[in-house]
């Protein structure tokens, strides 16, 4: 996930996809619109594009090995890709770090979130609990099965922990009279540091088997 941009241009607080597509592309492309409402990001620091890379290659070779076991299934891995909301229109998106989707129809076709079935944000030390909490939010709206994080370690260039989530789409026991804020919420299901030697291994959407080594800086 890329820090706040710290020097915005003066632009209102809401637009449109058709509007946003007039600005200067190094302008849009720190923008995302959460229905219509412009939220800033900008880029993170260098190791924030390299461990992106890093997760991305990861993942495409996964996707690659899983596919040619079996052929039923067409998967992409990509990366800082726009994801779309709903069936139509495109003034509500966000932009994942890393993703997992189904293969589309037609060439440049838009993403949309369903589908997709893994999104990943890379933290950078300078991002705030509050944002990561509120793009999460945006993820588990949108019905995405997974969610990845993986945070940078603080005082050296190197991934500190990869978590992964899964969607809870059933109301935990609350008392009566009470709803929860959201339907959809995200559950930790798997969490790994740099001291786990055997890397990441995991079975969902596809088997994932991700060695410590392809992570390293």
């Amino acid at each position: 996930m890329p820090e706040p941009h710290r020097e915005q241009p003066n632009l209102p607080t809401h637009m449109t996809w058709e509007e946003l597509e007039k600005l200067p592309a190094e302008i849009a492309a720190q923008i995302e619109l959460w229905n219509g409402r412009v939220v800033w990001l900008r880029r993170g620091p260098g190791e924030h594009q390299i461990f992106t890379g890093r997760m991305w290659t990861a993942l495409e070779r996964c996707a690659r090995k899983y596919m040619s076991s079996d052929t039923e299934h067409c998967l992409r891995a990509n990366f800082e890709t726009n994801v779309f909301f709903g069936r139509t229109g495109k003034s509500d998106f966000v932009t994942p770090d890393f993703l997992v989707h189904r293969c589309l129809e037609q060439p440049y076709q838009d993403v949309r979130a369903g589908d997709v079935l893994l999104v990943g944000e890379v933290l950078s030390p300078g991002n705030t609990q509050s944002d990561i909490e509120a793009k999460k939010a945006r993820y588990a709206s949108g019905g995405i099965p997974w969610y990845w994080e993986v945070s940078l370690a603080r005082d050296d260039s190197a991934i500190d922990i990869v978590r992964v989530y899964g969607l809870e789409t059933g109301y935990g026991q609350l008392p009566d009279g009470i709803r929860p804020l959201r339907p959809s919420n995200y559950l930790l299901t798997g969490e790994w540091t740099r001291e786990a030697l055997n890397g990441i291994e995991f079975d969902f959407p596809f088997p994932i088997s991700i060695p410590w080594t392809e992570l390293e800086f």
